[in-house]
């Protein structure tokens, strides 16, 4: 076993692990999915977003054909969802939907252009897709969004909320590895949607001195000295240098890991594009989750009387849902007492034709006795005890040992199948009952043993000595030989 901690450790470790657990929950999730059929650009294009918006979103969301808004409405509850991104294609354009849980609003943004995150990587010399800059939620820096009107502050708002908000005086530096940068053109009335790596690097050093400070060693097979590298500028051409001023070097409050990036020195924030890039325009503003009163609309402008209409039209929809709903649970209740209901009436005829039945009556021994007296009234004589014996008083054939044949009188002239005693007809005392033919074929048996029993019965021809038989010729079944 290891050492054991201290106290004090295992109490800061905790606070530590229950901090990160409560800033998580607190942090705002999205779904990012599409509705309807929409291609497979843009079904790129919401990986990308997905990816943008890692690590507080559902990055592997299944989304298929059946599913409704329903769904992903009642599932989001109970995962802290907080936003909805929602991608729709018509014939014309390409939609964006940014919904707000649980009661709205949601903001129908159209997608004038876009580019993939691929394409973007593609057109860069340098690209910087580090899988671990994506373990930390991204920077927001918004632009231009301080016009009075209404929906710019909400549009305003609603961008803030999507992205955790960041405490400038507890902040760690290393986490911050990408920003979002979303700016509003009040000419036309367009936002840019930007993505970029953040990458910092100390200024104030020479081009030789800056390539050594990189993990990367030097080819210094050129150079007698060392400081022929660092006096004539590490061999480097003049497209990689970086144009560094005023408007991107800033003096770090922190310690960053990387080399030559030291608290209080100057240092250099570059930036490089990730994707994906969006040009969005901002076409109405709904009350609810994608249904509600239209606050604002860009292209249709509404009087108060068209206003008024919309809600009584609306409002006389929901009095009919309603309405049905409940003549949908009065039906339920009525078919469940009805279905109950049978099921007593059933259990009541069962009970009730299981009292009705009545035993089945015994035969009468005075039949028994009709038909015996009858026969006697017309032949003249008493018949047999067995001639008119009920078949419930047969003796039943038992299971294990055999049923024994039944005695009767010896009868000389009983027909072909009677059952007679052999032993007794001989004068003999006890025997086995068989019938008729049974005894003549005893008989029969009896009279061929012996010597040459065959011969004397004349079944078989002897063959005298000296005679020679000839073996028959056979027929060959083939046609034309013999």
């Amino acid at each position: 076993m290891g050492k054991k901690r201290s106290k004090a450790i295992r109490t800061v470790r905790t606070k530590q692990q229950t901090g990160q657990e409560e800033e998580y929950r607190k942090a705002p999730h999205s779904f990012v999915f599409h509705r309807g059929h929409v291609g497979k650009n843009i079904l790129q294009l919401i990986k990308d977003m997905r990816q943008l918006m890692e690590p507080y979103t559902a990055s592997k969301l299944q989304v298929r054909k059946k599913n409704v808004l329903k769904d992903f409405v009642s599932v989001a509850g109970e995962l802290g969802v907080s936003h909805f991104l929602i991608y729709t294609k018509s014939d014309i354009n390409v939609h964006l939907r940014v919904c707000r849980l649980s009661r709205g609003p949601t903001l129908t943004f159209r997608v004038q252009d876009y580019t993939l995150c691929r394409d973007v990587v593609s057109a860069l010399k340098k690209p910087n897709m580090d899988p671990k800059q994506f373990n930390h939620h991204p920077l927001l820096v918004m632009n231009n969004f301080s016009g009075g009107e209404m929906h710019i502050k909400l549009m305003s708002t609603m961008f803030q909320n999507m992205f955790p908000s960041i405490n400038i005086n507890k902040v760690n530096l290393n986490n911050i590895k990408r920003c979002v940068m979303i700016n509003y053109n009040s000419e036309d009335k367009t936002i840019d949607f930007r993505h970029y790596n953040v990458k910092v690097v100390p200024v104030g050093l020479s081009r030789g001195v800056r390539k050594l400070i990189k993990a990367e060693v030097p080819d210094l097979s050129r150079f007698s000295d060392v400081s022929d590298f660092i006096t004539k500028g590490g061999n480097l051409s003049e497209s990689e240098a970086e144009l560094d001023g005023d408007h991107n070097e800033v003096v770090l409050p922190q310690d960053i890991k990387s080399r030559g990036n030291i608290r209080t020195a100057k240092s250099a924030i570059r930036l490089t594009e990730v994707g994906p890039r969006l040009t969005l325009q901002l076409i109405k503003i709904e009350d609810g989750v994608c249904q509600g009163d239209v606050m604002f609309h860009e292209l249709v402008q509404k009087t108060e009387k068209d206003i008024q209409k919309i809600r009584a039209l609306r409002e006389s929809k929901r009095k009919l849902k309603e309405l049905r709903k409940k003549q949908q649970a009065e039906n339920v209740r009525k078919k469940a007492l009805q279905k109950e209901e049978h099921k007593q009436n059933s259990l009541r005829g069962m009970s009730k034709e299981a009292d009705d039945v009545e035993e089945p009556e015994l035969p009468d021994d005075s039949d028994e006795d009709d038909d015996a007296a009858y026969y006697k009234e017309e032949v003249g004589q008493a018949p047999d005890p067995e001639l008119f014996q009920r078949a419930s008083r047969k003796r039943k054939k038992t299971h294990g040992s055999p049923m024994p044949f039944k005695k009767s009188r010896p009868s000389s002239g009983a027909p072909k199948g009677h059952k007679v005693n052999l032993t007794k007809a001989r004068g003999q005392k006890g025997g086995k009952v068989a019938t008729r033919s049974q005894e003549e074929g005893y008989r029969k048996v009896k009279g061929m043993r012996g010597d040459n029993s065959k011969q004397k019965q004349g079944l078989k021809k002897p063959r005298r000595s000296g005679e020679v038989t000839k073996k028959p010729k056979f027929k060959s079944k083939r046609k034309g030989r013999k």
